[in-house]
């Protein structure tokens, strides 16, 4: 990190602590014992906090906000109103930027992942798919209130954003490489076709970011979501590929996959949404499986590159784009972008 963003982030650390201990202060209760928390988001703090009879989570957001217009209160609405595991929401001050949350521990998914049998690890990963059939169940519902997160898609435009922050990153800002004329439009023109098949699915409410560190098991064992601010519209394949395949040291294999995206296919029958083709459903997770894999190399290699967070990050880039490899191969296509990135591997 330069030092310019260094002194930004010391400043905005130093303002959070100081607007959360006014407002504590003023709901007349006592400023002790309040700890940081470091999560990955850049734009707020997050800290544990004493409320109540128990302890409360705090975000602190660089700016004020609009509590009727905010994405984080607005989709917590909408899924709390359709029993979607998420924090309840104990206190707003959009004038101080600070959303006060239920706290739900320290435990995420992939610590247990880390500690516990496989039986249990099992358990846990089918009810996290599960949910993913019960956030598309709610696209109708997002809809009808006409929340942020149904105005919101993962359009041409969008995809194609993120298959671009790919190559300015990982090429440029991580290899310090420049691809030749003739070598980048052969990429672009597959990533660009990649983009456009995918905006083309039927869209359903999706997380956005579902992977088991944004999945939490609260003290009495429940699975609960967070970090679902960014929800919007996008392929029905959308949070299965990155719950299953987002920072894994080496991916699941080719029978586990069919297995969970069958699971997945009866569990959206079970809330009564539209029955899916396997066969197709495979095609779209591979594509899907693709623009994901590839958007989440270019965070890597800036958070790695750029923000100087390799530490954390870097270990999860060749791991990736071997599932990239890998998705593509499976679907016969994309000769160009399996020649450069095989090359680099």
């Amino acid at each position: 990190m330069s030092f310019a963003k260094q002194v930004i982030s010391n400043a905005f650390e130093s303002s959070a602590a100081e607007r959360l201990s006014e407002f504590i202060t003023s709901q007349g209760i006592p400023d002790l014992g309040v700890v940081a928390l470091t999560p990955d988001a850049s734009t707020r703090k997050y800290f544990r906090m004493p409320w109540k009879k128990g302890t409360a989570v705090a975000a602190v957001y660089q700016e004020p906000f609009d509590p009727e217009f905010h994405p984080y209160l607005d989709v917590t609405r909408l899924f709390l109103e359709c029993d979607i595991p998420v924090p309840q929401i104990y206190a707003v001050d959009g004038s101080a930027g600070i959303i006060v949350q239920e706290d739900l521990g320290d435990r995420q998914l992939f610590h247990i992942y880390e500690t516990e049998n496989e039986d249990l690890c099992d358990e846990y990963r089918e009810q996290a798919i599960s949910l993913i059939a019960k956030i598309q169940n709610a696209t109708e519902a997002a809809q009808r209130a006409n929340s942020i997160a149904s105005k919101l898609a993962f359009d041409e435009a969008k995809l194609s954003w993120e298959l671009d922050f790919f190559l300015e990153h990982y090429f440029g800002s991580l290899r310090q490489e420049k691809l030749r004329h003739a070598e980048a439009a052969e990429l672009k023109a597959e990533l660009n076709d990649v983009a456009a098949e995918l905006a083309a699915m039927p869209r359903v409410l999706c997380h956005r970011d579902y992977h088991a560190s944004n999945l939490m098991i609260d003290r009495r064992n429940n699975l609960r979501i967070v970090d679902h601010q960014d929800a919007r519209m996008g392929p029905a394949s959308y949070d299965l590929v990155s719950f299953l395949l987002d920072r894994q040291p080496c991916p699941p294999s080719l029978a586990q996959l069919r297995d969970y995206r069958l699971f997945f296919l009866d569990e959206r029958r079970r809330f009564g949404l539209a029955a899916l083709d396997p066969d197709d459903f495979a095609r779209e997770f591979r594509l899907m499986t693709i623009q994901r894999g590839l958007k989440a190399t270019g965070t890597f290699s800036y958070q790695t590159a750029v923000s100087g967070r390799g530490a954390v990050y870097e270990s999860f880039i060749q791991p990736t784009l071997q599932i990239v490899l890998q998705a593509a191969n499976w679907l016969e296509r994309f000769p160009a972008m399996q020649r450069i990135l095989q090359e680099r591997l």
